[in-house]
C-alpha cells in the first residue's frame, strides 16, 4: 500500500509499517499544501492512504467520493504510539478508497 505521511505523523511509524511504502509530504515538497490541495495533490500521485494526526481533518474537509482512505493516528507522540502499532497497522489493512478512522491511542 503506497501511505502518505501527514507533517504531524511520526517519521520512527514509518519504520514499523513493513510491507508498505511510506512518503513523508516533505519529502514531495508538500509540508506546505493546506488539506484540501494535499488530498488532491495525494490522490493524483496514487497515494491509497493518507495517515495524518489531523482529528479535524473529516470536519474541514468533504471526505466523501475520495480515491484515497484516511487514517487518523489519536496520539503522535511515539514514546506512546510505538506501542500501539497494531492498532495502526489494523486501521491500514482494512482502508478502502474514502474511508475514514481514527486509531484510538490513550494519552500516558
Amino acid at each position: 500500500m503506497l501511505i502518505l505521511f501527514d507533517n504531524g505523523t511520526p517519521a520512527p511509524l514509518r519504520y514499523a509499517l513493513k510491507g508498505h511504502v511510506v512518503v513523508e509530504a516533505i519529502e514531495h515538497g508538500w509540508d506546505r499544501l493546506v488539506n484540501g490541495e494535499l488530498i488532491a495533490a495525494a490522490e493524483a500521485a496514487g497515494f491509497e492512504v493518507l495517515l495524518t494526526t489531523d482529528k479535524n481533518l473529516r470536519y474541514q474537509q468533504n471526505l466523501k467520493n475520495r480515491k484515497i482512505a484516511f487514517v487518523v493516528v489519536g496520539n503522535q507522540q511515539w514514546p506512546t504510539l510505538r506501542n500501539y502499532v497494531d492498532r495502526v497497522l489494523a486501521a491500514l489493512n482494512a482502508a478502502t478508497p474514502g474511508s475514514y478512522v481514527e486509531v484510538e491511542i490513550p494519552f500516558k
